[in-house]
């Protein structure tokens, strides 16, 4: 059952919202109504099927791949060590 609310904002957030809405082609109500959904949902009820943003997607493989066994404590204890000489 849909139950209509309101609430106050600043109006320069809400035209970035609903250009954001726009962009990705959903309505602001139902933009709000997902990120609420998604904050107040128990731990225990999410899954792995979390939809991720377009912003993280871009992020993804920024760093390259690294192999399996990296050892980033290493990694950064060499580092530190030639820095410090």
């Amino acid at each position: 059952m849909d139950t209509k609310l309101t609430i106050r904002l600043n109006a320069e957030v809400i035209e970035r919202a609903k250009i954001y809405a726009s962009e990705q082609k959903i309505s602001l109500s139902k933009l709000v109504e997902s990120y609420l959904d998604n904050i107040s949902k128990p731990k225990t009820e999410i899954s792995e099927d979390i939809q991720i943003t377009p912003f993280v997607k871009s992020l993804m493989g920024a760093a390259g791949s690294l192999p399996d066994n990296y050892d980033y404590k290493k990694e950064y204890r060499d580092y530190l060590e030639k820095k410090y000489q």
